[in-house]
């Protein structure tokens, strides 16, 4: 069973290396469809996996200038207390009781179907926005509309470990459309770090993090993203993007019926 987890964290590395996909709409349902694992524990390992790997990541961006620090501590303050309060909802409910496992399952569907949203629309919204910047918020409104939208992010990421990715990338193309798909980018990463290392250790608290899954998935996912990165030029983003919005939609459905 170890060898298929490697190998799940490679394929889920390669995945995220071709598209930019955030790998919790992909690593969560997997680990829940393909091999089980209670929904509960699978979130946490995953938050655990995410963690790690967005350090790596914000690094990289940080050498190069593309994080918006102003727009990560907005988004901080509403997620980071989100975090932690719905983490203590869920110790307070029962974190891996079969009826809070089967809610954190809806979650995870609701937040895949997000996922594809943000996937196919992304592109459209950002054009739509440029070509009409009376429509883009301003001053208060703006800080106002970013620490809810940290608010909303930081309940969904600790529910179901997945909205970091495309629809905390979405979310930062609506309020903030000037920025550089590297700034959309590397402020997504940057902000996803602290989240999801709260979650995770909320997760820890809940006793839902299985450490042994944690390391077989980092030591496939490493080379995976690695290879995938060098390899996302090659391959027509479209194609992938479709692709894969079409298997999210296909595991959101699972995920329900």
């Amino acid at each position: 069973m170890t060898v298929s987890y490697v190998v799940s964290g490679f394929a889920v590395g390669l995945l995220v290396g071709l598209t930019g996909v955030g790998g919790g709409s992909l690593m969560t349902p997997i680990l829940t469809l393909l091999f089980g694992i209670h929904p509960s524990v699978a979130v946490g390992t995953d938050l655990a996996f995410a963690s790690v790997t967005k350090v790596a990541g914000t690094v990289a961006h940080r050498s190069r200038g593309t994080v918006r620090w102003d727009i990560v501590r907005l988004l901080s303050l509403g997620a980071l207390p989100a975090a932690v309060a719905t983490a203590l909802a869920l110790k307070y409910l029962g974190g891996i009781s079969a009826e809070i496992g089967q809610v954190i399952r809806y979650s995870i569907a609701v937040s895949v179907l997000l996922t594809v949203v943000a996937l196919l629309f992304k592109g459209k919204l950002q054009h739509w926005l440029n070509a009409h910047p009376e429509k883009h918020l301003q001053g208060r409104k703006l800080t106002a509309a970013t620490i809810f939208a940290g608010l909303v992010l930081g309940a969904l990421v600790t529910m179901s470990s997945i909205g970091a990715g495309a629809v905390g990338a979405t979310i930062l193309v609506l309020l903030y459309p000037r920025l550089t798909p590297a700034e959309v980018a590397g402020t997504d990463i940057a902000y996803a770090v602290p989240l999801t290392a709260i979650a995770a250790l909320g997760h820890w608290w809940l006793g839902s993090i299985d450490w042994n899954l944690l390391g077989a998935l980092l030591l496939g996912s490493v080379p995976g993203i690695t290879l995938g990165s060098l390899a996302a030029r090659a391959v027509p983003e479209k194609f992938l993007r479709g692709l894969l919005a079409l298997t999210l939609t296909s595991v959101a459905v699972k995920l329900i019926y």
